[in-house]
């Protein structure tokens, strides 16, 4: 867009100033006669990006948006086509809602998500909006005599390029040599190296970081880059990292324009990624605050992201007529991807349907083996459900010794309201070393639950794993004791009949009792789809049902961890699940009374 500079030319190009109107105003002509999108099958949009008024493309009244493309213009360049950088019109609208301003000159979002489909060119708009903010008049300063607002540059800016992998960072900074032509390295005296930029005798810098949160703790950057959110999970430190970023930003001062962008593709529903816990944040704040029925108001008060997608309806078929027509759909204006190619990565059997939905459909999708959807899960919450002292209940409690987590769920008779009394985790870090479940605490848990409580049931799996000081079963003496001292009071056992009858001790070991479970399992998602399986949210079950994934076994479809040595716990949703079969057995069980005790 700016003109080409060369000696022979120098005297006749207008000043920066007027070029930067003539960007400004190619930009304000082009959006003002873009006709409306004519969609094959109408995507969902989600944020500002993609509506229209009655006149064209709704834009913010007041924005420093227009500085930002008019730098970009002007001193960055398109390396593969020598020309000046030009956004796609879809890129401008975002950058143009990203640095709206209200009438009192205050950003109207500090935070934002970008959320597109693979290939859409994320890294290249990282890229461009990291030199950017650099250099560009991005932080209000006034109010012009004819009511635009006037930006000023930051003068100690700082951008931060985040991933949790430096493979990941390398996407966005390889592109920075292309994106900055000589002229401009010169007039700003930039420096480039492979993790890092730094420009006007280091008082501006773009670096590369990654998931050290120590090391990032502190820090004051103008600018956060966080890129690739949907992979920043608990272990690879995503969430810490996270943590420390946003806290970072919220900690400056008022006088400093601080922005954090989020760049991702659809997550996988159930991971608990960062990108998952930012959307789910963001769509608990929709809603009609004024709607007299309580699930249609919102859950939090609005924070100010702006979360900007466009993906595939959710009911939209995914054959080979329909790919084509819903890629061109959701991939916008980057008309570079080549649909013939996505079709055929589409089509190809050794790609699971989930990941393609979420790759070319840009559509948030669980793994085609999870127990249960987040959508599914969340639409049986009620928030306002509380255990009260007296009410007929009964427990499951699932053991462990060290890596797995040890739980204990009480469900509600009346209702089937399922609830977490206790978890015993092994801490992260040097904390958890020689780490195992204290028995004395969960020995306490129960006795406490049963004189708060009237328990009328109360199994657990004692998994008879070995103390390793000892070499004998960690959990078989707490179990005998329960069954001494409950048995009487406990309406149904877990084992009745026979010479080992126990009232405590369901155990997983056997195949009886695992068929048992298998029919608690699909039991229990009948009712989950049937919003019929109330809790009030808790975000620990919540997460170890989202980590359950179907298991065939000689038994029948039970669930179980992704593989074996994950580090996704789902020992509070095995807990649900019983509990929700112990009631179910309960309520048909017609001889209630005390067992016996040995």
């Amino acid at each position: 867009m700016a003109r080409l500079r060369t000696p022979q030319t120098a005297a006749l190009i207008p000043s920066r100033q007027t070029e930067y109107r003539e960007i400004t105003d190619w930009y304000r002509n082009a959006l003002a006669v873009e006709p409306a999108r004519e969609w094959h099958m109408r995507p969902t949009l989600i944020g500002p990006t993609w509506k229209r008024g009655e006149h064209g493309w709704l834009l913010p009244e007041h924005t420093l948006g227009w500085n930002f493309l008019a730098w970009s213009g002007y001193w960055l360049r398109n390396a593969k086509q020598r020309t000046p950088w030009k956004w796609t019109l879809e890129q401008a609208r975002f950058w143009l809602w990203f640095y709206a301003l209200d009438e009192h000159g205050v950003p109207i979002h500090d935070n934002a998500v970008l959320q597109r489909l693979k290939g859409w060119g994320k890294d290249p708009m990282a890229a461009g909006g990291a030199v950017t903010s650099c250099f560009a008049d991005l932080t209000f300063d006034h109010w012009s005599a004819s009511g635009e607002p006037v930006g000023r540059e930051e003068p100690n800016a700082w951008v931060q390029v985040c991933a949790v992998s430096q493979e990941q960072t390398k996407n966005t900074m390889k592109l920075l040599p292309g994106l900055i032509p000589a002229e401009t390295r010169r007039y700003y005296g930039i420096q480039l190296g492979k993790l890092n930029m730094y420009a006007l005798g280091d008082s501006r810098q773009i670096e590369a970081v990654t998931s050290s949160p120590l090391a990032l703790e502190g820090g004051r950057p103008t600018f956060l880059i966080r890129n690739e959110t949907q992979n920043w999970n608990s272990s690879n430190g995503g969430h810490d990292m996270d943590g420390v970023l946003s806290g970072n930003a919220a900690k400056s001062e008022d006088s400093v324009n601080v922005k954090m962008l989020d760049i991702c593709n659809a997550y996988r529903d159930g991971e608990d990624s960062v990108a998952q816990r930012v959307r789910e944040a963001w769509e608990g704040t929709q809603g009609d605050p004024n709607s007299e029925d309580k699930g249609l108001r919102p859950k939090y008060m609005d924070f100010g992201l702006l979360y900007d997608s466009i993906e595939a309806a959710p009911d939209t078929p995914m054959t080979e007529e329909s790919i084509p027509k819903v890629v061109e759909d959701v991939r916008g204006d980057s008309t570079w991807l080549s649909t013939a190619k996505i079709v055929k990565e589409i089509i190809n059997p050794k790609n699971p349907v989930s990941e393609s939905r979420r790759k070319w459909f840009n559509q948030c999708e669980a793994p085609e083996d999870a127990y249960v959807t987040s959508q599914e899960w969340d639409s049986n919450e009620h928030p306002e459900l509380r255990l009260e002292p007296g009410e007929r209940i009964v427990m499951f409690l699932d053991c462990s010794l060290t890596d797995d987590a040890t739980a204990l769920v009480a469900c509600r008779i009346s209702d089937g309201f399922v609830k977490p009394l206790g978890m015993w985790q092994k801490p992260p870090g040097p904390r958890g070393r020689d780490w195992k479940v204290p028995r004395e605490g969960v020995d306490d848990t129960v006795r406490e639950a049963m004189s708060r409580y009237q328990v009328e049931a109360f199994w657990g799996d004692p998994s008879h794993v070995l103390d390793d000081e000892t070499g004998l079963h960690y959990w078989d003496p707490l179990f005998d004791a329960w069954h001494r001292d409950y048995g009487r009071r406990l309406k149904l056992w877990a084992r009745p009949e026979g010479r080992d009858r126990h009232a405590i001790m369901f155990d997983m070991v056997r195949l009886d009792v695992q068929k048992r479970f298998v029919e608690y399992v699909d039991q229990a998602y009948t009712a989950i789809c049937d919003r019929d399986f109330p809790h009030d949210g808790d975000a620990r079950l919540r997460a170890h049902m989202l980590n359950a994934r179907r298991q065939p076994t000689r038994a029948g479809m039970s669930i179980a961890k992704e593989g074996r040595e994950s580090r996704r716990k789902i020992d509070l949703a095995f807990c649900a699940i019983a509990a929700r079969g112990m009631r179910r057995e309960y309520l048909n069980n017609r001889k209630r009374g005390g067992g016996q005790v040995w």
